[in-house]
């Protein structure tokens, strides 16, 4: 039987950031409708919980992502491939993610968003880890400011798939040990700013 993982960020605490994130996101878009875009593996249960939290109008997108390895001119490199995207033309669209490490992801979802024309686009994340970025992009919003480490539960999977059903979340592991606590929101992303 697997060990429980250390508690990071305990249940209490994760509802008390994930409702003042939504209203800081009701706040900023008033009585308009938001088109949420959700990675499904991985920020399925904190979507839920922040989607039940906002008062504005929701339209659901739900977007899985696959890493392979392709060749390319001779060479094999990593791709990433995300499903058909949703119509978003003039519509203010906020992708939910759970964890933001390294940004390559996110960044490519972004681009691949902004192609069609939204009049907005934000980031939510629940848990911002800035030490691992790879590329320009912040959260509009976010919940904790976290230390590098593997995160699991509260949707995040472990060892074998294990631990998505925690109601917390915890860790198996350092990653490189920098980073704190505390959380709010940012200002406009890179995203934000190329969709005005």
């Amino acid at each position: 039987m697997s060990e429980s993982p250390a508690i990071i960020y305990s249940k209490a605490k994760i509802a008390s950031r994930v409702a003042a994130m939504a209203r800081a996101i009701s706040r900023d878009y008033g009585t308009e409708a938001v088109d949420v875009v959700i990675r499904v593996e991985d920020s399925f249960i904190f979507a839920a919980d922040l989607i039940r939290d906002l008062k504005n109008p929701v339209v659901c997108h739900f977007v899985r992502t696959e890493m392979r390895d392709v060749e390319l001119s001779g060479h094999e490199r990593r791709e990433v491939f995300f499903s058909h995207p949703p119509e978003l033309k003039g519509r203010n669209v906020l992708i939910v993610e759970v964890v933001l490490r390294t940004g390559v992801t996110l960044d490519f979802l972004s681009k691949r968003l902004l192609e069609a024309g939204p009049r907005s686009l934000r980031v939510a994340v629940l848990v911002d880890e800035p030490s691992e970025r790879r590329v320009d992009l912040r959260p509009d919003y976010f919940g904790f400011v976290g230390a590098s480490k593997i995160l699991v539960g509260y949707g995040l999977e472990g060892r074998a798939g294990q631990f998505r059903n925690l109601a917390y979340i915890g860790h198996s592991g350092p990653r490189n040990g920098r980073g704190a606590g505390g959380g709010g929101t940012r200002e406009r992303s890179r995203a934000q700013r190329k969709a005005r």
